[in-house]
């Protein structure tokens, strides 16, 4: 039945598994208030366009390999968000149904897969109602002016039982139709590599190998490269590990060398013009650059922009500090294992790592206090 809207940064599952004898896939749709094109993007190399008429569509679109596929307005890939997308489990021989019920949602149904999809589709929108209201009470204290420490400690405190039960609920529906190819696309809502691949035993066998493996696999092969990454960057970030040198251009264009600053606490600030939180951060390092002046000095590290955007932005928002700009063929992001950005890693007069903080996090400025007050 209905389905809510997701982000785009849920299209965790893309290409892989084993091709269909039929790898055609029969796409009818009946949404309001969509143009009269759709894009249908199975990788990000591989997009179809369709056209239809007032929302209404009937076509069909080559699926190499079960996987998920992205249905979007033209728009979306412009940025658009006010722009309408969709998105589903993709299996050739197969025909789905997609129903927009209401401005927010939309329904999933069709022959015999996206049958299995759309009970599967209702239950977890039911079992994740209890995530989806808590959430939205931590965004109403967020909104009334409650501080973000505080909220933060609240749905700390809070989430863990709630998804805990959402698990548990997921894990018996898994069970209970272990013998349904659906499923397979249900086990990636688990976001936990062991609570995955414990689901994966759940499936009868003809199930857990059969076409639609992938569904659940390359997002199982995804996580465990996502940590793998995580746990070489924790050692590579880790307090008293030795801050890689390196020598980027400033921005006058002339070298600028990490060792030439040994003997002072030096705050690498990983960012980019195009990341909003670094972005929002900047006002409160610069109250903090100002009164601890002459104590620690930052170095802007620009990634993921051109020069001249990067230039631009350190105009605009006015930023004191030391400034070098990071080609995309430097090797500086691997060397830090950065994961995310900002990322400010604090290395001391001795040229090793104190501590690394990712994400706009109140701790930074904490860890500033404790270091110079």
């Amino acid at each position: 039945m209905k389905k809510a809207f997701i982000t785009l940064g849920l299209l965790a599952v893309m290409t892989a598994g084993c091709a269909d004898d039929n790898n055609t896939l029969h796409v009818k749709m009946n949404c309001k208030n969509v143009g009269d094109t759709i894009i249908v993007m199975v990788t990000d190399d591989n997009r179809q366009t369709f056209t239809g008429k007032q929302g209404v569509f009937d076509f069909n679109v080559n699926i190499p390999q079960p996987t998920k596929i992205l249905l979007a307005e033209p728009a979306v890939f412009r940025g658009d968000r006010s722009a309408k997308y969709y998105q589903i489990p993709a299996v050739g021989g197969e025909e789905v149904v997609l129903t927009q019920a209401d401005e927010s949602r939309y329904d999933i149904d069709g022959s015999t897969f996206y049958s299995q999809y759309h009970k599967a589709d209702l239950f977890i929108e039911e079992a994740q109602k209890e995530v989806n209201d808590f959430t939205q009470q931590m965004q109403q204290l967020m909104a009334s002016g409650t501080p973000q420490e505080e909220v933060m400690k609240r749905y700390q405190e809070g989430i863990e039982p709630i998804q805990e039960r959402f698990t548990s609920k997921l894990m018996t529906y898994i069970k209970e139709h272990a013998n349904e190819e659906a499923t397979t696309a249900v086990i990636p809502q688990l976001d936990n590599l062991d609570k995955m691949k414990e689901a994966v035993a759940l499936l009868a066998p003809a199930v857990r190998d059969g076409r639609c493996k992938m569904l659940y696999q390359e997002i199982i092969d995804m996580t465990e490269a996502q940590q793998k990454a995580e746990a070489e960057a924790a050692q590579k970030q880790a307090a008293g590990a030795v801050a890689p040198d390196f020598t980027l251009n400033d921005i006058n264009g002339k070298p600028l060398a990490l060792s030439s600053l040994r003997g002072k606490y030096v705050i690498l600030d990983f960012w980019g013009s195009w990341c909003g939180w670094c972005i929002k951060g900047f006002p409160e390092m610069k109250e903090y650059y100002n009164k601890y002046k002459g104590k620690f000095e930052i170095l802007g590290i620009d990634c993921n922009d051109t020069e001249a955007k990067w230039k631009e932005a350190v105009a605009k928002h006015e930023l004191p500090w030391l400034h070098v700009y990071n080609p995309r063929d430097s090797k500086v992001l691997s060397d830090y294992g950065i994961q995310g950005f900002p990322t400010k890693i604090v290395v001391g007069p001795d040229g090793k790592i104190v501590k690394t903080i990712v994400g706009e996090d109140p701790a930074f400025y904490t860890l500033l206090d404790e270091l110079f007050k």
